[in-house]
């Protein structure tokens, strides 16, 4: 009887002209699985990078040199009676000190693209996050490469495991324009 009942049924799909499809629960990639992590891992997925530098820098270099001379020469005699003695001397020193300290902290995030995959699995990631605020431009361009290990479950990378990171701080607008140097201050520089 069960049998009869599950042929009959199979009929019925077939004759309905209605196919017979198996379908898993989870989508390839697992893009719609409730159960799949969102971290990036392909061309064109977006993950944001939380940058946190600091660097500081401190050199210190002292110069000291010297140099001194004398030359004294006898009357002449013979042919050379025209020669009066004298004598010459000369020094020179020089003295040069100098100290520079540089300190920078880098702290924001930037939402970068993932632009390749590389065989390793590893990825190439870059982004530009552009804030305009009172007619100045303040810009931050990051690049580098990210292991899909150091992307956490929040999809973010810290900038300390960015390999070969190039981030760029670039400004421009009427309040930086103003701190840099003006041209006849640059050309003094230069020649002196």
């Amino acid at each position: 009887m069960k049998q009869l009942f599950t042929a009959m049924l199979i009929a019925a799909f077939v004759l309905a002209g209605g196919a017979v499809e198996a379908k898993s629960l989870w989508v390839d990639g697992g893009t719609m699985s409730l159960y799949a992590d969102k971290k990036a891992r392909n061309v064109g997925d977006i993950l944001t990078i939380v940058i946190n530098e600091s660097t500081t820098q401190t050199a210190t270099k002292a110069r000291t040199n010297s140099k001194s001379g004398s030359v004294s020469v006898g009357t002449g005699t013979g042919i050379f009676d025209f020669i009066k003695a004298f004598s010459a001397s000369g020094s020179d020193s020089f003295q040069a000190n100098g100290t520079a300290n540089d300190t920078n902290s880098y702290r924001g995030q930037i939402t970068v693209t993932v632009v390749e995959v590389l065989p390793n699995d590893n990825m190439i990631v870059e982004g530009t996050q552009s804030i305009w605020q009172n007619r100045d431009e303040h810009k931050i361009t990051l690049r580098g490469t990210i292991r899909r290990d150091d992307v956490t479950l929040n999809n973010t990378v810290p900038s300390t495991k960015v390999a070969d990171a190039s981030i760029r701080f670039d400004g421009k607008g009427p309040l930086n324009a103003k701190q840099r140097q003006g041209i006849l201050t640059q050309i003094f520089n230069f020649l002196f």
